[in-house]
C-alpha cells in the first residue's frame, strides 16, 4: 500500500522537525513537506498534494482557523489539528472541527525533554485514522438544531440510561445527536475519545447549544434525566449503582483497549449496572474500543445501535462491534437521536 503523504504546517521549528521525526519512523507514513506558516502551505498544497496535513492553531500572517477555512472550502483534504493544552486552544481547536477538521492532537507541555515521545501512538494512529477518513461538509457553530425532537415524556432518573461511545469524527457526531434531544430526554454518559482538557471546552459547547444539560462527569455524580455525562480526556467514566440511583465513577488508571477514557470501560460498567435499562450506542472512530463493552451490553438485555458506514467519518468502532455481534441494527447518523428515545420509550412500556 502507498504511504500517507503528510504536510505539517506549524510556526515552531522544533515543533515540525519533532513532529516530522516521529511520523517518519512510521513505515507507513512519509513526510512530504513542512512549511512555517499559512502562505509556504498554500504553496506546498499545490506541489505536493498530501494525503494529511497537520495544522498548528496559532501562526503569524494568517491564524491556524482562517487558513482551514480557505482549504476547506478551495481544496478540502483531512486535517488534523496540533494545539497546545490552554482553555483557550481548545476552544479554538474544537472550532476547527466545525469548519472541517477530522481530529485534534495536542503539543507536550515539555517537547524539549522529549514528551513527544509519549504521544508517537496517538499521533500515528490519527494521521492513520485521518486518511482513512470521510470530511464532513462545515458548519456554523453558532446554529441551534433545527431537528430536536419533541418533548414526549419525563425520564425519571432510574428509568433508562443511554451509554454513547465516539473517537475519530466522534465529536461532531456527538454533537448532532445532542442537540436533537429535548429536555427530558434520559440521561446519558459518553466516552469520546478526546485530549484532556478539551473535554470540558466540549461540553461547555455543547451545553450551550442544547435544551439538556451537558457537562463533563465529575465522581459520585447522581445521574439524572435531562442530563448528559461526558468523560474527562484523561480519566475512565463508569456507572455504578447507589441504592435505586445511578452514580458517575470517575477514575485514573491503566488504558482499557488502549484508551483513556475507554468506551470498553463504560459500556461493561453500563451492563453490570443497569442491564436491560439501557441502550448502547457505537458512533464514528477507528479501532475496536467499545465492541467488547457493546457486546457485554447486549448480552444483559441491553438495546444497541452503531453508526452505519455511510455516515461514519472512519467506519472502524461500530465495524468491530457488528463483527463480534455487538449491534442489533446499524442507523445514518442523522436518525440515532430519535432512535434513542424511541427505544427508550418502548422500555418504558415494557
Amino acid at each position: 500500500m502507498a504511504r500517507i503523504r503528510v504536510l505539517i504546517v506549524d510556526d515552531s521549528a522544533l515543533m515540525r522537525q519533532m513532529l516530522s521525526s516521529i511520523l517518519g519512523s512510521d513505515p507507513g507514513i512519509e513526510v512530504v513537506g513542512t512549511a512555517p506558516d499559512p502562505l509556504v502551505a498554500r504553496e506546498k498544497i499545490k506541489t505536493l498534494n498530501p494525503d494529511v496535513m497537520t495544522l498548528d492553531v496559532e501562526m503569524p500572517g494568517m491564524d491556524g482557523l482562517a487558513f482551514l477555512e480557505r482549504v476547506m472550502s478551495l481544496r478540502p483534504m483531512p486535517v488534523v489539528m496540533v494545539s497546545s493544552l490552554t482553555g483557550q486552544g481548545a476552544a479554538v481547536t474544537l472550532r476547527a472541527l466545525e469548519l472541517g477538521a477530522v481530529d485534534v492532537f495536542c503539543k507536550p507541555a515539555d517537547a524539549m525533554a522529549g514528551g513527544l515521545n509519549a504521544y508517537r501512538a496517538e499521533l500515528i494512529e490519527k494521521i492513520k485514522a485521518a486518511a482513512m477518513a470521510k470530511l464532513r461538509p462545515p458548519r456554523d457553530a453558532s446554529t441551534r438544531s433545527s431537528a430536536r425532537l419533541p418533548v414526549t415524556q419525563i425520564y425519571r432518573s432510574s428509568d433508562r440510561l443511554v451509554a454513547i461511545g465516539s473517537s475519530t469524527g466522534g465529536v461532531e457526531a456527538l454533537r448532532d445527536i445532542i442537540v436533537a434531544l429535548p429536555a427530558d430526554a434520559p440521561p446519558v454518559v459518553i466516552a469520546q475519545h478526546i485530549p484532556p482538557r478539551f473535554s470540558a471546552s466540549f461540553a461547555e459547547r455543547l451545553n450551550g447549544l442544547s435544551a439538556v444539560r451537558v457537562k463533563e462527569a465529575v465522581d459520585a455524580e447522581r445521574i439524572l434525566a435531562g442530563h448528559v455525562y461526558i468523560a474527562p480526556g484523561d480519566r475512565h467514566l463508569r456507572v455504578r449503582r447507589s441504592g435505586a440511583a445511578l452514580v458517575t465513577h470517575v477514575q485514573d488508571g491503566p488504558l482499557v483497549t488502549g484508551h483513556k477514557p475507554s468506551v470498553d470501560a463504560l459500556f461493561h460498567s453500563v451492563a453490570q449496572s443497569c442491564a436491560a435499562k439501557a441502550v448502547g450506542v457505537i458512533l464514528t472512530g477507528m479501532g475496536r474500543d467499545g465492541a467488547d463493552g457493546l457486546l457485554a451490553m447486549r448480552e444483559a438485555g441491553a438495546d444497541t445501535l452503531g453508526e452505519d458506514e455511510s455516515s461514519c467519518v472512519v467506519y472502524g468502532m461500530p465495524k468491530a462491534a457488528r463483527e463480534v455481534g455487538a449491534t442489533q441494527r446499524e442507523l445514518p447518523l442523522s436518525r440515532i437521536a430519535e432512535e434513542i428515545l424511541r427505544l427508550c420509550r418502548a422500555q418504558g412500556d415494557d
